[in-house]
C-alpha cells in the first residue's frame, strides 16, 4: 500500500475489518474515538516538545525518530477513519468542503506568507 495506489475507502475499509475482528463497535463511540484521537494526537506532539524548529525540521533525517513519528501519525490518521466510520462520513467530500471554507475564509493572496489576522509573516 501506497499514498499513490491506495484510495481512502481502502484505508476506511481496513480500518473498519480491525474493529469489526475485535468486535470493538462498542467501544467505538463519538466521545471514545474523539477522546483517544486527542490523546494519539497528544502523543505525537510528544516527539516534538522542546524541540528546536531546526531540529523539528531534522526529524526525517533519523530513520529511527521519523518511525516512531510515523507511528504516532498513523494512529492519528486510523483515529480520524474510525470516527468517518462510526458517523458515516464521506472523508473526501467533508475534507474537501472544508478546503472551501478555508479557501473563502484566508484568500491566498491576502495571507501568503502569513499564519493568520494580525499576523505579519514576521516582518
Amino acid at each position: 500500500m501506497s499514498d499513490r495506489s491506495t484510495t481512502v475507502e481502502a484505508l476506511k475499509q481496513l480500518v473498519a475489518q480491525f474493529v469489526a475482528e475485535r468486535d470493538w463497535q462498542l467501544f467505538h463511540t463519538p466521545k471514545n474515538l474523539s477522546m483517544a484521537l486527542a490523546i494519539e494526537a497528544a502523543e505525537l506532539m510528544e516527539h516534538f516538545q522542546w524541540l528546536t524548529p531546526e531540529q523539528a525540521a531534522a526529524i526525517p533525517q533519523d530513520p529511527a525518530k521519523l518511525a516512531a513519528v510515523g507511528e504516532e501519525l498513523a494512529d492519528v490518521v486510523c483515529y480520524a477513519v474510525a470516527m468517518a466510520n462510526r458517523l458515516g462520513l464521506d472523508l473526501s467530500e467533508t475534507v474537501q468542503a472544508k478546503m472551501l471554507k478555508n479557501i473563502a475564509k484566508y484568500p491566498a493572496a491576502e495571507f501568503r506568507g502569513k499564519w493568520g489576522a494580525g499576523d505579519e509573516g514576521g516582518k
